[in-house]
């Protein structure tokens, strides 16, 4: 009997063949499954049924394959796996950021998740081989690796628009079931007043001082690769300005990296604030307002960046000299935390989350709400450029009565209820 080639559709890696051959046959249908091990195939397998489909009772071979069909063929094996995947959504998402429809922090975010975990978990699984299984597995490895529920949410997000682009693809039949995971939400830390105050003093208190920053790292499996510079390990008066000034703005961490001076108008008349039309963040760019002692703070840093030589429109805020923003903002998180031990206070709160540079927008809002007087939850939630929901659910779910007796246990001024009886 002459053998012909017959044409395969589905590859696998030789290890999840062996750990379930009967689901690879079976997705198989009547097509070849190739075997590939150590990047290579291995060899190719076809059920009976398969067997039957391509050859005639009397052991005549099936038509053979054309040439046009076996490379067909050959690009779709070439075509599944996730990498060809991740370059269709990333150059998709891409166009999406150019037509507005999502920023570019987004892409970028889904580019650095794709390198991190997703790519590296799913090299040695095929999109056409992988079933519920292989996804709770990789929910289990994002587990291990201690990421919140919100995180392991995102990255199935992620997953689930690689596989819907293998459907496309006629990579697969229909989409497996994602694993639902239940997301538990966890407000960010924040400081308490005197906690503020002694985070600003002891800020100030090390850039007078000039003392150099301990490696935290100098021991264990990190040791020779601090990644903060030796021109950094000094605290530089940019830290206390920006305690103060996100807590007197609103401005998330990633605003302030970004932050350049004509972002910023100061606003003199019946009130004294500083007006901030910082870039697109999380599809938010209304203007933000700040609260009185910003403007003394911009003035400072104004001041100082003039010293050095900038203190143009184009120039940064905070840390200008530094065009590597990422690291600019690196530098500030470990400055954070060096101060925080420095001021005796934990790095964690009673309910073990952790402080870092975020926490100081928490603090601005949650401080609003104390001491406020007759702020909504609407103008907060505007001015903050976020909603009245996710101030509810990650800032104010810490608020408790305690914090406002005073406010709870208040009492109505009798002449003023009169005047309203009598407008009424």
């Amino acid at each position: 009997m002459q053998i012909t080639q017959i044409p395969s559709s589905l590859v696998t890696p030789l290890s999840q063949f062996l750990s379930d051959p009967e689901t690879v046959l079976r997705q198989g249908g009547t097509s070849a499954v190739t075997v590939f091990h150590h990047n290579q195939p291995y060899f190719h397998v076809l059920t009976p049924e398969g067997w039957t489909h391509h050859f005639r009772a009397d052991d005549e071979p099936a038509e053979p394959v054309t040439p046009s069909a076996r490379n067909k063929n050959t690009e779709k094996i070439e075509q599944n796996n996730f990498q060809f995947l991740s370059h269709l959504l990333v150059k998709a998402e891409t166009h999406r950021s150019q037509r507005g429809e999502v920023s570019r922090d987004s892409v970028n975010i889904l580019k650095n998740r794709l390198t991190a975990h997703v790519l590296p978990f799913f090299s040695n699984h095929a999109p056409s081989m992988t079933t519920e299984t292989v996804l709770e597995s990789f929910v289990e490895y994002l587990c291990e690796k201690k990421f919140s529920t919100t995180t392991v949410s995102q990255y199935l997000v992620i997953v689930r628009k690689l596989l819907k682009l293998a459907v496309r693809q006629k990579l697969l039949h229909e989409l497996p079931q994602i694993p639902k995971v239940q997301i538990l939400h966890r407000p960010r830390s924040m400081l308490s007043v005197a906690e503020y105050k002694t985070m600003v003093t002891t800020a100030h208190r090390l850039t007078r001082q000039k003392l150099i920053a301990p490696k935290v790292k100098r021991t264990g499996p990190t040791a020779g690769k601090f990644w903060i510079a030796q021109k950094h390990l000094t605290l530089m008066p940019d830290m206390a300005w920006a305690i103060r000034f996100m807590v007197n703005s609103f401005i998330r961490p990633g605003d302030l990296r970004q932050l350049k001076h004509k972002h910023i108008q100061i606003c003199r008349g019946e009130h004294l604030y500083l007006k901030l039309n910082a870039p697109e963040t999380k599809r938010h760019d209304a203007t933000m307002v700040s609260l009185r002692p910003a403007v003394h703070v911009y003035e400072k840093l104004l001041q100082s960046a003039q010293l050095q030589g900038f203190g143009n429109p184009d120039d940064y805020v905070f840390l200008p000299a530094e065009q590597d923003r990422e690291y600019a903002l690196s530098v500030l998180g470990f400055w954070f935390k060096w101060v925080m031990r420095e001021a005796g206070l934990n790095t964690e709160d009673t309910w073990a989350r952790p402080r870092t540079l975020y926490c100081l927008r928490h603090t601005a809002i949650m401080f609003r709400l104390l001491y406020g007087q007759g702020i909504d939850m609407l103008t907060l939630a505007r001015n903050a450029r976020t909603s009245i929901q996710v101030i509810e659910r990650f800032y104010a779910s810490s608020l408790n009565g305690e914090m406002n007796v005073g406010i709870l246990q208040s009492r109505r001024n009798n002449n003023q209820q009169r005047k309203r009886d009598q407008v009424i």
